[in-house]
């Protein structure tokens, strides 16, 4: 069996009630063909790069998950029926943990980042008082 990382992404006019019952219903589906969750991550509502289906933003889901194409193909076929979802991608991996994934990672802000930039420096200006 591989590993599969599935994101899919849940119209922003839904409830996260909805959203997470969505999640649940997903998660049944995939163990229901011999697949095993290994890890679900709510990322929550984001801004979309570009408009999909009129909207601008959705909910983001993430599940990790072993199993087989047919636990793939039947997951994606119920993505595909479900009027919530607007987008989703299944990708296969080498390896699944249970570490969270980086967009649940908090963020580092600080001076950590600013080190590493190189220093800008000012062009000097032109003597146009003479020209």
């Amino acid at each position: 069996m591989a590993f599969y990382e599935l994101v899919y992404i849940v119209r922003p006019d839904v409830s996260s009630t909805q959203t997470e019952a969505t999640a649940k219903k997903f998660e049944e589906v995939i163990t229901s063909k011999g697949g095993k969750i290994i890890k679900t991550e709510q990322w929550g509502l984001k801004t979309l790069a570009y408009r999909v289906n009129k909207h601008r933003k959705g909910y983001y889901t993430m599940i990790g998950f072993e199993g087989n194409g047919e636990a793939v193909a039947e997951a994606e076929r119920q993505m595909r029926i479900s009027d919530d979802v607007i987008r989703f991608l299944t990708v296969n991996v080498e390896e699944l943990t249970k570490a969270p994934s980086i967009q649940m990672a908090p963020r580092r802000r600080g001076s950590d980042e600013t080190t590493d930039a190189p220093a800008k420096t000012k062009r000097p200006m032109a003597n146009t008082a003479n020209a």
